[in-house]
């Protein structure tokens, strides 16, 4: 099988999109469940240091149990229902039930899954590196839905991330160990030096600090050469982004806008054709 994957990258690119429209569609359940499971528990963590009793023990909510249920109506969604893009398309964007709209954020997650799938399967093949690629791909995604609703990006999803990247990259996947762990190093502290010297001249936090784990961890991926053009780019798409919200009246200026998702972007681009671009650049100016 191994064997004809490798000889067949389009069957591989097919694969990874079917791959990425179902965990697209377990995506929806995580980016929705995980920061309600988290605010149970931090509530929960916050009664007992200040010795309130417990709240009554409610229904089991995780990321498997109750079953997925319309938010309007509450309706259980049967298995017909839930299948990644035709069922949105077959119940023309409303709920069977009560008929309510669906939000256009669950196909746009599953199409989006799907792509970012395929895309990292044309560009690796089929191997290890693909593999790896994905699963921070579908990281990256959820991280960045999270922080668009929540301005949020969990531990739980960063820092298993993170230590994945060093891992891998003690094997050589994609960048040597000592370049991954200054990519980490040097992704954190760079932010965090932004973040204070902010803080010293405005006395306002310039971001958050889930953005210094966010770049750590595409250090740790992509080795500390990927973190200049992330960090650039990232930079101008936070200014495009920011300037298109303002142009549309969807933003106000002293609001905080999420810097997780032009991070991720950003490094998952530089990660993919870093060096491409580099060359491209470096051959527009002459040097190369």
């Amino acid at each position: 099988m191994s064997l004809l994957l490798s000889e067949r990258p389009w069957l591989f690119v097919g694969m990874a999109l079917v791959l990425g429209l179902i965990v697209g569609s377990f995506l929806n359940v995580l980016v929705w469940r995980l920061p309600k499971m988290l605010e149970r528990e931090w509530r929960a963590q916050a009664r007992e240091i200040l010795g309130l009793p417990a709240d009554p023990a409610g229904p089991t909510y995780n990321l498997a149990r109750p079953d997925s249920c319309c938010p309007n109506c509450n309706q259980p969604i049967r298995a017909w229902e839930n299948i990644p893009l035709l069922s949105y398309a077959m119940l023309r964007g409303r709920c069977a039930h009560c008929r309510e709209p669906i939000s256009a954020r669950y196909p746009f997650t599953e199409l989006a899954c799907a792509l970012i799938s395929a895309v990292v399967a044309w560009h690796f093949g089929f191997g290890w590196e693909a593999g790896a690629v994905m699963m921070l791909s579908w990281g990256l995604l959820a991280m960045s839905l999270i922080d668009v609703d929540h301005q949020l990006l969990p531990d739980v999803l960063v820092l298993p991330l993170l230590w994945l990247g060093l891992i891998g990259n003690s094997f050589g996947l994609l960048a040597t160990l000592p370049d991954a762990l200054w990519g980490a190093v040097v992704g954190y502290m760079s932010l965090w030096t932004v973040f204070w010297l902010f803080k010293l001249v405005t006395g306002k936090d310039g971001m958050g600090h889930g953005d210094f784990k966010l770049l750590a961890l595409l250090g740790a991926w992509g080795g500390w050469q990927i973190l200049p053009m992330t960090l650039l780019m990232a930079s101008l798409l936070g200014v495009f982004t920011g300037l298109i919200l303002l142009r549309l009246r969807k933003h106000q200026t002293s609001a905080p806008m999420p810097f997780g998702p032009c991070l991720a972007i950003a490094g998952w681009i530089a990660l993919l054709w870093g060096g491409q671009i580099t060359d491209f650049y470096l051959q527009s100016v002459g040097f190369k």
